[in-house]
């Protein structure tokens, strides 16, 4: 590796240190402490008129994390790098005026072992509210999202524990694969059925098979959420393991479009997405999408990234080029 070589290899390991400082950094506050940032505090902060929202909610978790902007030129540049471009001002209608969320008449509803109900943000509490941003030299940083006012949203509960929402993520990460989807269109995993609705209402759009695996999850759809579909008879449900239905069905189906959502967050979507994607080749002419793709390629990159770090530190030659490729492409 020439010495060109290993001083660019030097800012790929800068920006990754700084991915990974940042998504420490979020994980813990959105664990801990989201709601931290109050109403009061943003209303300090822009009274003079010279700072905006948007600004002030970066300073208070600049603050919050110890990133001292005056203390060095690495803070300031995290700042701006990462922190600045991550915070997004959430307009609730937006989200409130989406056809899903105006005609579909959720109610607080108990059934077995399943629950309906409406839950909230508070103003200014912290939400990932998009997929991963991924740029050109490989900077990651997840959108920080933060209602300046309460916000509902549905949920389903089993057994108490929190199965599924529709929050700002879960509509935005979407938007992309309902633009995409025409023609026949298959997806993987139910939930509250945003996607299915969404899609079914595109005149382009002739039919949604939905794969899902819990029979209770169906049902509850089936009852409560299904009769407020405009186009109830483009919808059909699948009761199968979606990699079943991937495998041995699927092939047969000619599907156009396929819409990929059944996990939970890029820890345990990783080995999913990427046992998926091995799938595809046995549909031949479907387009495959894939809920939150950038967090699951952030996640099996960060693993390539250990593996590749490694093969150098125990002396494999490994080119520049080669690093990079491995990085881009990490299925």
């Amino acid at each position: 590796m020439t010495a060109k070589d290993t001083q660019k290899l030097e800012r790929i390991y800068e920006i990754f240190s700084s991915n990974f400082q940042l998504t420490r950094l979020y994980k813990s506050y959105l664990e801990n402490f989201p709601e931290m940032i109050t109403e009061e505090m943003i209303e300090a902060l822009c009274s003079d008129g010279t700072t905006d929202k948007k600004d002030a909610i970066a300073a208070l978790l600049c603050e919050f994390f110890g990133i001292d902007i005056f203390r060095s030129d690495g803070e300031r540049c995290f700042m701006r790098d990462y922190i600045s471009p991550s915070v997004r001002l959430l307009d609730a209608k937006r989200y409130t005026e989406d056809p899903y969320y105006k005609n579909v008449k959720i109610k607080d509803i108990k059934d077995g072992r399943w629950e309906l109900r409406w839950e909230s943000y508070a103003p200014y509490r912290a939400v990932i509210c998009d997929d991963m941003v991924i740029c050109d030299d490989m900077k990651e940083y997840p959108p920080l999202g933060f209602f300046t006012e309460k916000f509902d949203f549905p949920a389903v509960l089993e057994d108490g524990n929190e199965w599924m929402t529709l929050t700002p993520v879960d509509m935005d990460t979407c938007q992309d694969a309902i633009r995409r989807s025409r023609g026949r269109v298959v997806t993987f995993g139910l939930g509250l059925g945003y996607f299915a609705y969404m899609a079914s209402q595109k005149p382009e759009v002739a039919e949604v098979t939905v794969v899902e695996l819990s029979e209770d999850v169906i049902k509850l759809f089936g009852t409560y959420i299904l009769p407020y579909f405009p186009y109830p008879e483009k919808i059909r449900i699948v009761n199968s393991d979606a990699f079943k239905y991937a495998e041995e069905v699927m092939p047969k189906e000619n599907f156009d479009f396929a819409f990929v959502d059944t996990w939970r967050d890029a820890s345990d979507g990783a080995p999913m997405y990427k046992k998926m994607k091995a799938l595809e080749h046995l549909s031949v002419g479907t387009e495959f999408s894939y809920w939150i793709e950038n967090f699951l390629i952030s996640r099996l990159r960060a693993e390539k990234y250990a593996e590749l770090r490694e093969k150098l530190d125990t002396g494999v030659d490994l080119s520049y080029e080669s690093f990079i490729n491995e990085l881009r492409n990490p299925i």
